[in-house]
């Protein structure tokens, strides 16, 4: 068997092309590899006839516009390409040549070559690039790719001093979608959004999925009416039909938020957090709104004074500048104490002392609080092991109670002294006790395992039921102070009060009036049946553990 035949039978054949006469001399069997009669492709210019129109390169491009000249040795080139065997509208082939010119210096006069049939390995090539490139379920470009693209958009915009816009868009109680209906039904809504979304891109724009339940476009040349009307038209288009499932049809809406660029972002990173701010702030309005970033001052401030806060509560826990200051609870009619608030307090380098209520709040949002609360246990459990009789009551913030090291720390300690945990009281907030009632009853049922006290704080905020107080196997409720610093003059408060001691008497529940300023105010609780005060009456919270 020739060396001809041989590569014959694994698909390849050769070719030699006297470029000065355009003749090409073939070996093997072309029909059976390439699909063309070879008395078809005499020439050059008869082969390309059969090239496909999409190529993006040719050997006539591999040749001649080498910028290698040949020293003698000939020059090598390779290079894939499409070939319509039967035609332009015929099906296509994938090839892959590999040749080497000959000619006098940089002008080519001979080519030698073998040409095989990849078209198996081209597809499969072409899946695993696409594959990289994008999103499984969607179709669109996953967000390592869409990432690249806005980064790609931003530069283009800086360059020519044009503008981009990035929207990110969300699929409205996505979370009950999937708790109601199902993991499988919840992605076909997704994909659905994506595809209907899709319908309404323009050239150019580019459309990926951002995170779980949320896709992004980036807009060409998105100036405020682009970005807007763009907005308007995803709204729309998700709206107004239902999602057919195999669960049944689900009534979908998104919110959008979309930030300009480069004018109101000039990096990506900005682009995605300001994208997503205003995507908060849509939500806030309600489902199936859009809201485009505006540069505010304010807003400005509010940020460099958020970064000005995260720097120092890094450098205060290093610093271990954050203490406790303790707060009597005392018997509203003896007035001793029963336990004590350990609350947290900020010292600065220059002395001033910042209470938690001018940093928690912040703090939360930009997710100190459980590095706070932790900081807080390990503050109350040395206080508890250097007085055996202090009984201390500790807040503990919703996003602390809702993930396992905080109740780790605390089963720990109690384990090596289990009289400590039945000393403390865990305060937990209505409203983020409601929030979550399952995973709130599994924390208090927790912490009374331990021997511990449950507090319900600032009682009456939020949007307690009966059937809530039942559920939830708490000891204390703290009746919010909105409601005690005006009782004296303000007879709504009075009732309001007094319906909230009846309801925690009906459960046999301790109640506990916070900010109690007076003794107007404490006579008015005591003739209401509150058990216990705290507040400024009392005393103020200070730094030092209390005198036994």
């Amino acid at each position: 068997m020739s060396a001809v035949d041989v590569l014959s039978s694994i698909g390849e054949v050769t070719y030699q092309w006297s470029l000065p006469t355009d003749a090409i001399v073939w070996g093997g069997d072309v029909e059976g590899v390439l699909g063309i009669p070879v008395d078809s492709i005499p020439t050059g210019r008869a082969y390309a006839s059969f090239n496909d129109s999409g190529n993006a390169a040719s050997r006539q491009d591999a040749v001649f516009g080498s910028p290698v000249a040949d020293r003698g040795l000939g020059v090598h080139f390779q290079i894939e390409y499409g070939l319509r065997p039967r035609g332009p509208a015929g099906p296509l082939l994938w090839v892959e040549e590999n040749g080497r010119w000959y000619g006098d210096g940089s002008t080519p006069q001979r080519v030698v070559g073998v040409i095989r049939v990849i078209t198996d390995r081209h597809e499969r090539d072409q899946k695993l690039a696409f594959r990289s490139s994008h999103d499984e379920l969607t179709g669109q470009f996953n967000r390592a790719r869409l990432l690249e693209l806005l980064g790609e958009a931003m530069a283009n915009a800086q360059r020519f001093q044009a503008s981009t816009a990035f929207l990110v868009i969300g699929i409205d109680s996505f979370r009950m979608i999937n708790d109601a209906y199902g993991y499988d039904v919840a992605n076909d809504v997704l994909a659905a959004v994506s595809r209907r979304v899709a319908s309404k891109l323009r050239g150019g724009d580019a459309l990926g999925r951002f995170s779980g339940n949320k896709l992004a476009v980036i807009l060409e040349g998105g100036d405020d009416r682009t970005i807007r009307a763009a907005a308007e038209r995803f709204l729309k288009v998700v709206r107004d039909e239902v999602v057919v499932t195999g669960q049944g049809s689900i009534a979908v809406t998104v919110s959008i938020g979309g930030v300009v660029m480069p004018r109101n972002a000039r990096t990506v990173l900005e682009a995605i957090a300001r994208a997503e701010e205003s995507l908060h702030a849509a939500r806030e309005l309600g489902f199936g709104r859009f809201v485009a970033h505006t540069h505010a001052a304010d807003r400005h401030a509010e940020r460099q004074a958020n970064a000005a806060l995260s720097t120092e509560l890094v450098t205060a826990l290093a610093e271990h500048r954050i203490r406790l200051a303790y707060q009597p609870i005392v018997d509203i009619v003896t007035r001793r104490p029963v336990l004590y608030e350990a609350l947290l307090r900020l010292t600065l380098p220059n002395g001033d002392v910042v209470p938690a209520s001018a940093f928690m709040p912040v703090a939360e949002r930009l997710g100190f609080a459980r590095l706070l609360d932790h900081r807080a246990l390990a503050l109350a459990l040395d206080a508890c092991r250097k007085r055996p009789d202090l009984r201390l009551s500790l807040n503990v913030s919703p996003d602390t109670a809702s993930e396992p090291t905080w109740l780790a720390l605390l089963k720990a300690a109690a384990k090596g002294a289990p009289e400590i945990a039945r000393r403390l009281t865990i305060e937990i907030t209505e409203s983020s006790a409601i929030r979550n009632l399952d995973e709130a009853m599994q924390f208090v049922s927790s912490l009374k395992a331990l021997g511990c006290d449950v507090a319900f704080d600032d009682f009456g905020a939020g949007y307690t039921s009966f059937r809530n107080l039942r559920q939830l196997d708490i000891d204390i409720v703290k009746i919010d102070g909105a409601f005690i610093e005006n009782i004296g003059t303000n007879s709504d408060d009075k009732v309001f009060v007094r319906a909230l001691v009846e309801l925690a008497r009906a459960f046999e529940l301790r109640t506990v009036a916070e900010k109690v300023a007076d003794e107007e105010s404490v006579a008015i609780l005591a003739a209401l049946g509150v058990d216990l005060i705290q507040g400024s009456v009392v005393a103020n919270a200070a730094f030092e553990i209390p005198p036994a």
